[in-house]
């Protein structure tokens, strides 16, 4: 098990190694494992970059993020380029149907809503966007309605667990009730977590996924 000291500069040194962020505008205290990141940024692509690389760092347990976006005056647009800029981009996109997802704007801030199958296509959305010139957070409130009927089997979720996280996959827990399903037990990290979600999301049918998982300590 790492110290905090060690987390904190694993954590720092990860910042300074993440080519999208400028690690010296981000401070980083560690305490019981518990990351907080703090300052100042340029960009949200930035802010969510940094929030990236300190999850990747072995050891994490949870992350709060005190961190602030200030654009330089070249960076700011109005809200209405910004909507415009985002409605573009998600048109063009492949994964998602016409006018599935909507786009509201206000003091660079982007909300999106609307309906998509899968949850893939609501992250492509919210990836999509984070990167626009000018914004400065991103909501996602969009709502997953399949048309599959929902038909996920409880050992089926918990064999594609064990395909991607094989001699740990024993200590993650799986309910299923209707297309709801809660995730609990301990992972080894945060990329494992992740790896554990996608292959809850990737059942056919679900609509939301609870993650009541927490990293090892």
């Amino acid at each position: 098990m790492k110290t905090d000291s060690q987390l904190q500069h694993d954590v720092s040194d990860e910042l300074t190694w993440e080519p999208a962020v400028h690690a010296a505008q981000i401070g980083v205290e560690a305490k019981d494992g518990v990351i907080t990141l703090a300052g100042e940024v340029g960009s949200y692509a930035e802010k969510w970059a940094a929030e990236r690389a300190a999850q990747r760092v072995a050891g994490v347990m949870a992350l709060a993020v005190d961190i602030d976006v200030k654009l330089n005056p070249l960076s700011k647009r109005s809200d209405a380029d910004i909507a415009r800029s985002a409605e573009n981009v998600l048109e063009w996109m492949a994964a998602l149907r016409d006018g599935c997802v909507k786009v509201i704007v206000e003091d660079g801030w982007i909300t999106l809503s609307g309906e998509v199958d899968w949850h893939y296509q609501r992250q492509a959305a919210v990836d999509a966007v984070c990167h626009l010139l000018g914004v400065t957070g991103v909501s996602d409130q969009i709502a997953i309605k399949p048309d599959a009927p929902f038909n996920a089997i409880k050992s089926d979720i918990e064999a594609a667990i064990k395909r991607r996280v094989d001699g740990h996959a024993n200590t993650v827990h799986v309910a299923v009730h209707d297309a709801e399903v809660t995730l609990s037990g301990t992972i080894r990290d945060w990329s494992e977590r992740d790896l554990v979600t996608h292959a809850a999301w990737c059942t056919p049918g679900v609509r939301r996924v609870i993650d009541r998982l927490t990293v090892a300590s």
